[in-house]
């Protein structure tokens, strides 16, 4: 069987971490497309909050930069929801308002409470970031009562809060319907683009092919729900596009389950087909089936089969993409979810009282920085601190040259529209990549637009922009603290849990009987996503503590254990029939690196390349980690 795990895993450290900085800014599929699309919906944002004086605009036009997704019906589906939810709060937070308005003392309880509650339905629930963003809202909302007179604060307050959130997500679903990526056209790019990795694959070129199986079929399920609902295409299409998604996916593990010995002209073959087959996808018809083929041996014969299902009504596939349950399975078990509520919320209070205390309203963006933190390990709070900073002073810095060098020559809130359009264009250009990096290009484009977004038109002062900063950096720090000094969690122990998951989804697999193909596709969708989640766990570990951080030799090893469980997936897919002694080995390892005293089996000696021996390898690299 093929062996991935030959290859060597990508080293642990600075100079692996620059490179991979330097290819996540490289050009993508559709990043050029969505880049242009968001910088133009931000200034589009900023001329009609300008024209229109509805405040805050700079947070309103953040949302935009926040909320951008390549699925103009994802984008739709979020802004409707997220105006619903926050002309629902507006309204219940009424009285609310009215009865906190004489205690700052009930209004922090409030305050906090609803902090915590929306971060945690955001988090433990299919909210995601809504959640986050109507807490702000809430937040936002009390925070005004000391700045508004008393006898405006409700109506005021709960229409600048109202104006902040929805204008903007109102002109997103407008300019979605417009200029949006449909979802079933995503689908299509996707079946497409698998297929041509799998050629790359058959021909030698198999870089990209790890990275699509660690993507998994969850985008699949979301982008077949979305095409039916706003019915973008009709149901036919719609179900053979979601099949042939997942067939694809089965395709990329046959191939990565075939032998090396398969002869040359046999991997020609497959490959001059995997290509007519894409080209029949972009085309925008059906690939069509061949004879079968007596050449080669049974895992091609496997893969030939799999591009004949593409001429099916289904894709080729009988499994149906699953979408995700509304409420996580573990959201009231794993403790995880209510902690990162916890700290989310006391960070957010933590900057309110200090700039009430200061009364310094001016960095009362400490307090918005709380809400957008999606922080776990240590090694993530680390990371994405240094994200915050390098972006924030970036955007300042853009923020600030502008005011000293072009604002002086605007006249018009079109002239502002423009700069804020070219200014917006890099900092969506980051925050469209792999999340590695995004949340600099989120944290660029929030520092420049509160910096030159004062008032309701150019202006040339630096004051306001610089208190924003400020509090940007203060939220940084607040965040900083609470997530590194509270339940903190090693990015280490995350990738061992992740393992463990990885291969206690091997373990099911391994059990299953060949014809099972729906079940062993998610199997193998599980163990390729957590592969990589792991993985990226390891790779953070540079920005973590020395003291806090495994020794090499074990980072070694839990990269080594990755590379043959990734090598063991494509050969467990294809494997003659349920292998429960395998299956029994790799629980037993699993439940030891997830912290249960289980003692494993006898392991085998030897180093044939069959899943017997890796298993036994796995066992062995296992026994290091635990």
């Amino acid at each position: 069987m093929a062996r991935a795990a030959e290859a060597a895993a990508p080293p642990i450290g600075w100079g692996p971490i620059g490179r991979q900085v330097i290819a996540d800014l490289m050009p993508l599929p559709g990043r050029l497309a969505l880049t242009w699309r968001v910088a133009l919906l931000v200034a589009l944002v900023a001329g009609v909050a300008m024209l229109y004086r509805i405040p805050e605009s700079a947070i309103g036009c953040y949302l935009i930069i926040f909320l951008a997704r390549p699925n103009g019906a994802e984008g739709v589906g979020q802004a409707i929801g997220i105006i619903v939810l926050a002309s629902i709060v507006v309204v219940a937070m009424a009285p609310l308002i009215q009865f906190s308005a004489e205690s700052a003392l009930i209004r922090l309880v409030i305050m906090a409470a609803m902090a915590f509650l929306f971060v945690f339905l955001g988090a433990a629930t299919q909210l995601g970031e809504q959640g986050s963003i109507v807490g702000l809202v809430i937040v936002y909302i009390l925070s005004l009562v000391d700045r508004v007179p008393a006898g405006e604060i409700v109506t005021r307050g709960l229409l600048y809060a109202w104006q902040m959130a929805c204008v903007p997500m109102a002109m997103m679903i407008a300019f979605n319907l417009v200029l949006g990526a449909s979802p079933h056209r995503l689908l299509k790019e996707m079946v497409e683009r698998r297929l041509r990795i799998a050629a790359s694959a058959l021909e030698g070129e198999g870089e990209a092919l790890d990275a699509e199986l660690a993507e998994g079929n969850a985008e699949v399920a979301k982008r077949a729900q979305l095409a039916g609902l706003f019915h973008t295409a009709p149901r036919e299409r719609v179900r053979w596009l979601s099949g042939a998604a997942m067939n694809g996916y089965r395709l990329l593990l046959l191939v990565a389950a075939l032998p090396r010995e398969a002869g040359e002209t046999v991997r020609a073959s497959l490959a001059a087909r995997c290509r007519a087959a894409a080209d029949a996808v972009r085309a925008g018809e059906r690939p069509a089936a061949e004879p079968p083929s007596a050449e080669g041996d049974g895992v091609a014969r496997m893969i030939g089969a799999s591009l004949d299902g593409f001429a099916k009504d289904d894709g080729g596939t009988v499994a149906k993409p699953l979408a995700p349950p509304f409420l996580a399975p573990d959201a009231f078990t794993n403790p995880d979810y209510q902690r990162y509520a916890l700290k989310t919320a006391a960070a957010a209070m933590t900057c309110y009282l200090i700039y009430s205390l200061l009364d310094w309203p001016g960095i009362s963006t400490a307090m918005v920085t709380c809400f957008v933190a999606a922080l776990g390990t240590t090694a993530e709070t680390v990371h994405k601190l240094a994200l915050r900073i390098g972006g924030c002073l970036i955007g300042a810095a853009m923020g600030f040259l502008s005011i000293l060098f072009i604002i002086p020559h605007l006249e018009s809130v079109g002239g502002l529209m423009a700069l804020v359009f070219c200014a917006i264009l890099p900092a969506a250009w980051v925050s469209t990549g792999n999340e590695r990096i995004s949340y600099a290009g989120v944290q660029i484009g929030l520092a420049f637009l509160l910096t030159i977004l004062n008032g309701f038109g150019p202006d040339l002062s630096m004051d306001s922009g610089r208190d924003r900063i400020i509090g940007i950096l203060l939220g940084n720090l607040v965040v900083y603290l609470y997530f590194t000094g509270l339940w903190s969690k090693s990015a280490a122990e995350e990738a061992r849990e992740r393992l463990a998951r990885m291969l206690t989804a091997l373990s099911r697999l391994a059990a299953l009987d060949p014809d099972a193909r729906g079940a062993a596709l998610a199997e193998a969708e599980t163990v390729a996503t957590e592969a990589e989640k792991a993985r990226e766990q390891l790779a953070l570990l540079p920005f973590e503590p020395a003291s806090r951080r495994p020794e090499a030799s074990r980072i070694a090893a839990a990269l080594q254990l990755l590379a043959e469980a990734r090598a063991l997936l494509p050969e467990l897919m294809v494997a003659p029939g349920a292998d429960a002694p395998a299956s029994e080995r790799l629980a037993a390892v699993a439940a030891r690196l997830g912290g249960a005293d289980r003692p494993g089996a006898p392991t085998p000696d030897g180093t044939a390349d069959t899943p017997d021996c890796a298993i036994a390898r796995i066992e062995t690299l296992a026994a290091g980690l635990a």
